[in-house]
C-alpha cells in the first residue's frame, strides 16, 4: 500500500520538528512520564488535525501551537502549581525553541557543505576523530603523524569551519 503524499509530508515534518517540541515540551511539565504522555498526544493530535495545517507557512510553530494547547490542557486538570508558566511566557518560550531550531537547522546543512568543501586529507581525520570517535593518539598511528599534530590540525580544521559557517549564515541573513 502506498502512502500518499500528504502523509509522507507529515511525516517528514513532524520527523524535523519533534526534537524541538520534546524540548518546548520538558520547558514547560517537570514530570517526565508526563512529557512522554504529551508527546505522543501532540504527535496523534498533529496527524489527526494535518488537514487544517497551512503548508505554505512554517510546520514548527504550528507544531509548538499545538503542544502549548496540550500543556495548557494538563496545567488545567492539575491543581495550579504556582511553578508553572503563564500563556505569555509558553508563547515567549516556543518562539525561542523555534528559532533555535532553525538557526541550528541552518548550521547544520552549512556544516555539511564546509565539510564537503575541506580537503580530502581534512575530511578524513575528520571522520576519523568524529564518525569513528578516534583520539589524536589513534589518528597518528593510522596516519602516521605526530599526536600534536594530529590535534593542531583538527583544531585548524575546527577553526575553519567555524568561519565558514559564520561566513554563510551571514550571507543568508543578508
Amino acid at each position: 500500500m502506498a502512502v500518499s503524499p500528504r502523509i509522507h509530508e507529515m511525516t517528514r515534518l513532524w520527523t524535523k520538528a519533534q526534537p524541538a517540541v520534546a524540548a518546548y515540551i520538558a520547558s514547560m511539565v517537570i514530570d517526565f512520564s508526563v512529557r512522554d504522555d504529551i508527546l505522543q498526544d501532540v504527535a496523534v493530535a498533529i496527524v489527526d488535525s494535518f488537514d487544517e495545517f497551512d503548508s505554505s507557512r512554517p510546520f514548527l510553530p504550528w507544531a509548538l501551537g499545538v503542544a502549548r494547547n496540550h500543556i495548557r490542557n494538563y496545567l488545567r486538570r492539575r491543581n495550579r502549581d504556582r511553578h508553572v508558566f503563564n500563556s505569555e511566557a509558553m508563547q515567549n518560550v516556543a518562539q525561542a525553541i523555534a528559532t533555535v531550531a532553525e538557526e541550528e537547522s541552518c548550521r547544520f546543512r552549512f556544516l555539511q557543505e564546509c565539510l564537503a568543501a575541506l580537503p580530502d586529507h581534512s575530511r578524513q581525520l575528520c571522520e576519523m576523530r568524529y564518525v569513528g570517535g578516534l583520539l589524536p593518539m589513534a589518528i597518528s598511528d593510522r596516519t602516521d603523524q605526530p599526536a600534536n599534530t594530529v590535534a593542531k590540525t583538527l583544531q585548524r580544521i575546527r577553526e575553519r569551519l567555524r568561519e565558514c559557517i559564520e561566513r554563510r549564515l551571514s550571507l543568508s541573513e543578508g
